[in-house]
C-alpha cells in the first residue's frame, strides 16, 4: 500500500517547465536535467506550493497567540469606512504597516550584521590581531577618516600641520565605525554626506537616525502586540531603521571593504554557469560577507596550491561565485560569476563543483539535498547561519586563523576532485562582463586622472543625451520568470537612453545577458547614450557591486547633485529605482531607504501593501510630498521602465531641461573657464 502511494505521488509530481521558469538557457538545462534525475529544486517547489493571498497583501497578522489574525480584502472592495480588525482591534492599516517595517527591520539588521562583522574584521586589523588582513587603500581611509570625526593631520609646537601616523587613524576609524551601531546619543555621522536639503527634511520629519541597533530594537518594540497603532507613526520609524541601513550599516560596510580590500576599479571577467571547468576543482563561493572569501581567492592562486590539485589530476583551481559573496570577489578580482540566487542549487546539479562554501543570507537550505545526491561538499562558515543536515561541514571562521580555514577549505575541494561522478553537465552559456564600477571610477571616466568630476554626467543629462540616470538592482524571484524582469527592464531603460546603475543579482542577471560590455551600447542603446557610452568606452549598464553597495548609488547621485545644474537635492534628479524581482526583507529596506532619500521607487513581482488600501496611498502618494521620493509597484517589466522613464521626464521638465537643445561647439576660452 506504501508503495503504491509512494509512485501515486511520484506520477503526479509537479515539476517547473524550464522555459516557462527563466528566460536563460544554461537555467532551463539544469531545470530538465533536475527533473531528469529526480531532484527538487526551487522551480519546482513554485509550481506546487502556491504563497499565501493574504500574507501577499500584508494583512495576516501572528504578532501575538491569538492570532494569525487573517484581513483579506472583501470581494466586492472596500467602500466607504474599512471595518476590518483584528482580535485585538487592530486595523488593516497597522497590520500592514507593522509587517512592513518588520520587513525593514530584518532587511536593516542583515546589512548592518555584515556592516558590524566588517567592522570587527578591520579592527582586528587595525589593532594588528591578525596578519591575514591588512589596509589596502590607505587614500579611501583618508578619504572617510573625517567623516567619522577622526583627525587627519595633526600640528607641531609651531603650528604647522603635519600627517598623522596612519595606524593611528586606522584605529581611531575602527573604534569610531563601531560606535555607529550603539552610541547612546547624537546621530549617525555619514548622514552628513547627504546633500544639505536632503538633511535637513529628515531632520524636518524626525527622522535621523540615533545609532543603527537602537532603529531596529525600537521596531521590534513598537510592533509588539498593543504598542504602536498608527500606521503613519509606525512608519516614521520604519524610516529611521532604513536610513540606520542605507546611510550606515550597509555605507560602512561597502568603505570598510573598500579600505581593507581595496576600492573596485573596473576589470573583466564572465558570468554564467558556463564558468565552470570539467577540469578543473571547481570551488563556489556563495553569501553576502567577503571576509572569509577574499582570503579564499588568496590562498587558491598559490602556486602550492595549483601544483596539489595537479597532482590529484585537475588543471587548476576554478572559483566562482553566486549572489553578493560573488560580487565583491568579481569587483575586486574578477573572479568569474557562477550565478543568481534562484541558480545556486543548479550548480551543484552540474556535477562539477566539488566544493561550495557558504556564508550567511540567501543560501537555500535545500542545497544539502541536492549537495547528497552528488559529490560536492557543502560547507558553512558563519556562526549564525548552520544547517540541521548531517551531510553539511561547518568551519567556522575566525579572522585570526581566516588563512588556515582558507587553506583547509581549498584543500578539501581539491581532495574532493577524485570522488566526482562521471556524469558531468556544464552548460555551454557565459558571457563576458566588465565589472567593478564605484564612485571614484565613474568620476575618473567621465572626467579623467586631472580632471575626475561628475560634470560631463550632468552636462550629458542636461543636453538630453542622457535621459536620465536609473538604480536596478535586487534578488530573482521563484514567482516570476527568472531574470525576465531584470532584463526587459534594463533594455527598455537603455534603448531610451538611461544610463542604468545595477547590484546584486540584478547585475549577475544583466552579465549573463551580456550587457555589460561598452560593446552592448551600440546594439540596445538609443542614439544619446549609445554616442556617451561609445566615446567614454563604458557599457550603457554600471555594475556597482553586492546589495550593500547600493550606498554606493546614494553616493554617487550625491555627487551629481553637488556637480550642479539639477537641483539642490537627490528628489530634484530626473532618476529613478528599480527591483524588478525582489524577494528579501533586504529589498523593502533598500528600497524605503531610498524613497526616504527623494529617489521614486518601483517594485515588480507583488508589494505587501494592497491589503490595507490607505496605507498603500500613504507609500505611493503621500511619502512624496515629505521625501521627494515614493513606492510604487508594476508586475509588467515594460511598463515597469515606463513608469520610471515617466517620472524621469517629469524631472526633466521640472528642471527646465526637457526641450532638445543644439550643440554648440565650444572654443578653448569657454573650456578654459570650465571647473578645473
Amino acid at each position: 500500500m506504501a508503495e503504491e502511494k509512494k509512485e501515486k505521488a511520484a506520477k503526479t509530481k509537479k515539476v517547473a517547465d524550464p522555459k516557462a521558469a527563466s528566460i536563460d538557457t544554461a537555467t532551463q538545462q539544469m531545470i530538465s536535467r533536475a527533473a531528469e534525475l529526480d531532484i527538487d529544486t526551487i522551480f519546482d517547489r513554485a509550481v506546487s506550493m502556491k504563497p499565501c493571498n493574504i500574507g501577499n497583501q500584508g494583512t495576516c497578522c501572528k504578532n501575538c497567540g491569538m492570532g494569525p489574525c487573517r484581513l483579506p480584502l472583501p470581494k466586492s472592495g472596500i467602500e466607504g469606512e474599512d471595518n476590518r480588525k483584528g482580535l485585538c482591534g487592530a486595523t488593516a492599516n497597522t497590520i500592514a504597516a507593522r509587517n512592513f517595517i518588520r520587513m525593514i527591520a530584518g532587511g536593516a539588521a542583515a546589512h548592518s550584521d555584515h556592516g558590524r562583522a566588517v567592522a570587527e574584521v578591520f579592527r582586528s586589523a587595525a589593532r594588528k590581531e591578525t596578519d591575514a588582513y591588512k589596509i589596502k587603500d590607505i587614500h579611501k581611509l583618508l578619504s572617510i577618516a573625517p567623516l567619522l570625526g577622526v583627525e587627519i593631520k595633526v600640528k607641531d609646537e609651531e603650528g604647522n600641520e603635519l600627517d598623522r601616523d596612519i595606524d593611528e587613524i586606522a584605529l581611531e576609524v575602527a573604534e569610531a565605525a563601531m560606535e555607529e551601531w550603539g552610541k547612546p546619543e547624537g546621530e549617525l555621522k555619514y548622514l552628513k554626506r547627504a546633500p544639505e536639503a536632503l538633511y535637513e527634511k529628515w531632520k524636518k520629519f524626525g527622522v535621523l537616525p540615533r545609532n543603527i541597533d537602537r532603529e531596529i530594537v525600537e521596531i521590534m518594540h513598537r510592533t509588539h502586540m498593543g504598542v504602536d497603532q498608527d500606521y503613519k507613526n509606525l512608519m516614521k520609524q520604519g524610516t529611521r531603521a532604513a536610513l540606520a541601513d542605507g546611510w550606515g550599516g550597509s555605507m560602512l560596510a561597502t568603505d570598510l571593504q573598500d579600505v581593507l580590500f581595496g576600492t573596485p576599479y573596473p576589470l573583466q571577467s564572465e558570468a554564467n554557469l558556463g564558468v565552470l571547468k570539467e577540469d578543473h576543482v571547481n570551488l563556489v563561493i556563495h553569501g553576502h560577507e567577503p571576509v572569509l572569501s577574499e582570503i579564499i581567492v588568496a590562498v587558491a592562486q598559490r602556486p602550492e596550491m595549483v601544483e596539489y590539485a595537479n597532482k590529484k589530476g585537475a588543471k587548476g583551481i576554478q572559483l566562482s561565485g553566486i549572489c553578493c559573496t560573488a560580487n565583491e570577489i568579481l569587483q575586486r578580482h574578477g573572479v568569474p560569476l557562477c550565478g543568481t540566487f534562484l541558480q545556486q542549487e543548479l550548480a551543484i546539479i552540474t556535477g562539477a563543483v566539488d566544493a561550495m562554501v557558504v556564508d550567511i543570507q540567501c543560501i537555500f537550505q535545500n542545497l544539502a539535498n541536492v549537495a547528497k545526491c552528488f559529490h560536492t561538499k557543502l560547507i558553512t562558515t558563519h556562526p549564525i547561519a548552520k544547517m540541521e543536515q548531517d551531510n553539511v561541514i561547518h568551519i567556522e571562521f575566525d579572522e585570526h586563523h581566516a588563512v588556515e580555514d582558507a587553506e583547509r577549505i581549498v584543500k578539501m575541494a581539491i581532495d574532493n576532485f577524485e570522488n566526482r561522478g562521471s556524469e558531468v553537465m556544464i552548460p555551454r552559456q557565459k558571457n563576458v562582463q566588465v565589472a567593478g564600477f564605484g564612485v571614484e571610477s565613474i568620476e575618473y571616466h567621465l572626467g579623467g586622472t586631472f580632471r575626475g568630476t561628475y560634470y560631463t554626467l550632468n552636462d550629458n543629462i542636461i543636453n538630453g543625451r542622457i535621459r536620465g540616470v536609473a538604480g536596478v538592482v535586487g534578488c530573482n524571484n521563484a514567482r516570476t520568470k527568472h531574470n525576465e524582469g531584470h532584463i526587459e527592464v534594463v533594455k527598455e531603460l537603455i534603448k531610451n537612453d538611461v544610463i542604468v546603475l545595477t547590484t546584486g543579482c540584478n547585475g549577475i542577471a544583466c552579465a549573463m545577458e551580456g550587457l555589460l560590455t561598452p560593446e552592448t551600447a551600440g546594439v540596445y542603446c538609443g542614439p544619446g547614450l549609445a554616442e556617451v557610452c561609445e566615446t567614454v568606452g563604458i557599457p550603457p549598464v554600471l555594475h556597482l557591486g553586492s546589495c550593500v553597495d547600493n550606498s554606493r548609488i546614494l553616493l554617487a547621485a550625491t555627487e551629481v547633485v553637488k556637480a550642479g545644474g539639477l537641483g539642490k537635492d537627490i528628489s530634484d534628479l530626473p532618476a529613478a529605482g528599480s527591483a524588478p524581482e525582489w524577494m528579501s526583507e533586504k529589498a523593502i529596506s533598500i528600497g524605503h531607504y531610498f524613497v526616504a532619500s527623494g529617489v521614486y521607487t518601483v517594485f515588480g513581482v507583488t508589494l505587501p501593501v494592497s491589503g490595507a488600501p490607505v496605507f498603500q496611498k500613504y507609500l505611493f502618494e503621500e511619502f512624496e510630498k515629505m521625501y521627494g521620493g515614493m513606492w510604487d509597484l508594476e508586475v509588467d517589466p515594460i511598463l515597469h521602465a515606463r513608469k520610471m522613464i515617466a517620472h524621469i521626464d517629469k524631472k526633466r521638465k521640472a528642471l527646465g531641461i526637457d526641450k532638445a537643445r543644439d550643440r554648440v561647439l565650444m572654443s578653448m576660452e569657454d573650456r578654459m573657464k570650465l571647473e578645473a
